[in-house]
């Protein structure tokens, strides 16, 4: 019995090792924008840079200066990550698995690093608002360049009607004006 042909917007290519190479990639990104912008704010505040920093729940507090620094940092994060979303998924059916996952892999991550599942509901609405804001802007980005235009033919196959004759609307070259 032959198989049939996949249907109408069926992923194809999404085999495990692609999955996971995604997710390592966009978690990996996600360090590196997050511990690039750690660095700087720590390093222009006078403060001493330490992976604590990045991967420590308790540094993120809210009575202290640091602590607010850093929730603006992961927030930044966050939508450099919906960027990541874009160049790297590039599918808006796919953003909100892959933020989650970030996100999932995000506390283990943290909590072994800790020694400590977080406790501090700073942290957790941290979480929250990164994940909303990277799926929000990883769906809008992905929805804009998934419903651009198609141009076919490098935009030669129409011309506007207005650029000759002053009218308004499309021809297609060698139509006559009255068939549109």
């Amino acid at each position: 019995m032959p198989r049939r042909p996949p249907r109408p917007g069926h992923l194809q290519n999404l085999s495990p090792l692609r999955i996971i190479t995604q997710i390592a990639a966009l978690q990996l990104l996600h360090y590196a924008i997050a511990t690039a912008l750690i660095l700087f704010t720590a390093l222009a505040a006078g403060k001493h840079f330490s992976l604590d920093l990045v991967l420590d729940w308790r540094s993120l507090r809210g009575d202290t200066t640091v602590g607010w620094t850093l929730g603006l940092c992961w927030v930044l994060d966050a939508g450099a990550g919906a960027i990541s979303l874009l160049l790297l998924i590039a599918r808006s059916k796919l953003v909100l698995d892959f933020a989650l996952t970030l996100h999932a892999l995000h506390l283990l991550v943290t909590s072994a690093y800790s020694h400590a599942v977080p406790t501090n509901l700073l942290w957790w609405g941290l979480q929250g608002v990164s994940a909303g804001v990277m799926v929000a802007g990883g769906v809008w980005a992905c929805r804009w360049r998934e419903l651009r235009p198609i141009e076919f033919g490098g935009g030669r196959g129409a011309k506007r009607r207005g650029d000759v004759a002053g009218e308004e609307g499309y021809e297609l070259l060698g139509g006559r004006s009255g068939d549109v």
